[in-house]
């Protein structure tokens, strides 16, 4: 039985709220259980300097966790000068996963900079970062093309993540922290909506896993992501 009393393949509640930060030109508000982020997309008419004159947009994260997001206090990594090797890891990640999706030419040279913010943390904070940067991306793009920014949404597919794991031997969907923190394997998978492989984190916590484990642990990430794609649908639809 799983800590959270849910079934092998069972996602936690999952909710996808739009529109939650005023000034943003598209947001959202994504709760995979108790993790909660807050995603703000915004529009930048700038590029790095190596983009400029290349005719393409493009789509750059910043991630991290408010001080109280996990049981005690961790200091602001402001305050330490510079960002983790964990909070560059996740930033990147989030990055491309979104820009695996977007015709960055039909962006024209602008920039967006998604900010992924932990409000509460409980496992998963990637991926539920990821799934619901994708709906804050999709609503700036809308911002711009009700401004004649842009003839069309720019958008290729849909993307969302979820964590899988072997946990007291079993093959398990979406780890919450009680999960993770004990899991013998954990593993992200960044996947599009028609099934594509973005990108996949996976590593042995204890013994090393098979491939029949792998292929186990896609098998229930396409499910969840499935789940999370027909969400960011019902969402922006």
């Amino acid at each position: 039985m799983r800590p959270s009393h849910r079934a092998p393949d069972q996602m936690r509640a999952v909710s996808l709220e739009r529109g939650v930060a005023r000034y943003a030109e598209g947001s959202c508000l994504v709760k995979f259980g108790e993790t909660h982020v807050l995603v703000a997309a915004t529009l930048e008419d700038k590029l790095p300097p190596w983009l400029k004159g290349q005719g393409r947009g493009w789509i750059t994260a910043e991630y991290g966790m408010l001080p109280r997001a996990t049981h005690e206090r961790t200091r602001r990594e402001s305050s330490t000068g510079r960002p983790s090797g964990r909070t560059q890891e996740i930033q990147r990640l989030v990055g491309r996963a979104l820009r695996a999706v977007v015709d960055l030419p039909a962006m024209g040279e602008r920039q967006i900079t998604v900010d992924c913010d932990v409000l509460q943390a409980d496992g998963g904070t990637r991926t539920a970062a990821i799934t619901g940067a994708w709906v804050a991306l999709h609503d700036c793009f809308a911002w711009m093309k009700a401004r004649n920014m842009i003839p069309r949404i720019p958008l290729k597919d849909h993307v969302a993540a979820v964590s899988c794991g072997i946990h007291a031997g079993v093959p398990v969907l979406d780890l919450d922290y009680a999960e993770d923190s004990n899991a013998h394997t954990d593993a992200n998978f960044v996947l599009t909506g028609e099934g594509g492989l973005v990108e996949i984190q996976g590593t042995a916590e204890k013994d090393p896993f098979s491939e029949a484990d792998l292929m186990a642990m896609l098998g229930l990430a396409r499910k969840g992501v499935g789940e999370l794609v027909a969400l960011q649908k019902l969402a922006v639809g």
